[in-house]
C-alpha cells in the first residue's frame, strides 16, 4: 500500500481500465520521489491494471450480449504514419499529426443504440399479457425502475469511457442535460421526476469517469480541458 497521494494518481489513471504512457511516467516519477523503488513499483502498476480490466471484463459481459464488435483499444493506428500510439493521445508523437480517430463503440451514438435495442424489449414485453401485468406491478411499487430500466442503468454504467478528446466532449455535452436532476427538493421524488433522476445518477456518475480521465490525460491540452471543466461545474463534479 503506498501513500494516499499515489493511490489516489493510480485510481484515476486505471478509471478506464488503461495507463497511458504519459500516466504512467507522471507515476513513476511521483513513485521515485516518494522512495519507490522503480522496478518494483512498474510491476505493481501492472498487476493493478490486470486486475482492474479482469473486473471490467466481467460486468462488459451484458454490453457484448448487445453489440459483438471489438472493445476499443488503448492502443490504436495514427492514420498518418500507422504507428501505433496511445488512444488519449491528440497528436501522434513520431509525425506529429493531429489524431482524430473515433471509435464508433465508444461513442455516445453507439451507447444510444445499445438502449434503444434496450427499450425495444419493453415493447415486446408490453405485446404480451405477462408484460402487461409486469408494468402494472412496476407502477405499484413506487415507479421503481423496470427490469428494462435497470438494464439500460447497467449498459449506462459499465459503457466504455471515449477515447478521443472529440468523443468525450460530444459524450458530455450530449449527457450534459440527462445528468441533471430535474424538480426542487419537494417534486425531485415526483411520478413526473422520479425515473428521469433515478437515470440521472447513473448518467452523472459516468460523465464524472470521463472528467476525472480527462483532468489526468489532457493537462497539455487546456482548450479541451477548460470545455470539460465547464460541463463539470454545470454538473457540480
Amino acid at each position: 500500500m503506498y501513500s494516499e497521494e499515489i493511490e489516489k494518481l493510480i485510481k484515476y489513471a486505471l478509471v478506464d481500465g488503461n495507463i497511458s504512457p504519459k500516466e504512467r511516467e507522471i507515476l513513476i516519477k511521483k513513485a521515485i520521489k516518494s522512495g519507490i523503488d522503480k522496478d518494483e513499483f512498474e510491476m505493481v502498476l501492472d498487476a493493478r491494471i490486470y486486475e482492474t480490466n479482469k473486473t471490467r471484463l466481467n460486468q462488459n459481459d451484458e454490453i457484448d450480449s448487445y453489440s459483438r464488435k471489438p472493445k476499443p483499444n488503448s492502443i490504436v493506428k495514427c492514420p498518418n504514419c500507422q504507428a501505433s500510439i496511445d488512444a488519449f493521445s491528440t497528436v501522434c508523437e513520431y509525425c506529429n499529426y493531429d489524431v482524430t480517430l473515433r471509435d464508433p463503440n465508444a461513442s455516445i451514438q453507439h451507447l444510444f443504440n445499445l438502449l434503444n435495442a434496450a427499450e425495444s424489449q419493453r415493447k415486446d414485453n408490453s405485446n404480451s399479457i405477462l408484460g402487461s401485468i409486469g408494468s402494472v406491478f412496476s407502477e405499484a411499487l413506487s415507479f421503481l425502475p423496470d427490469k428494462v430500466d435497470r438494464q439500460k442503468m447497467e449498459i449506462i454504467s459499465s459503457f466504455p469511457i471515449p477515447t478521443t478528446k472529440s468523443d468525450m466532449l460530444e459524450f458530455l455535452s450530449l449527457a450534459y442535460p440527462k445528468a441533471k436532476q430535474a424538480g426542487n427538493l419537494f417534486t425531485r421524488n415526483s411520478v413526473e421526476h422520479k425515473l428521469h433522476n433515478q437515470f440521472a445518477k447513473v448518467w452523472k456518475n459516468k460523465c464524472k469517469q470521463i472528467i476525472i480521465k480527462a483532468k489526468f490525460s489532457m493537462k497539455d491540452d487546456q482548450d479541451t480541458l477548460n470545455e470539460i471543466l465547464y460541463y463539470a461545474k454545470g454538473m457540480d463534479i
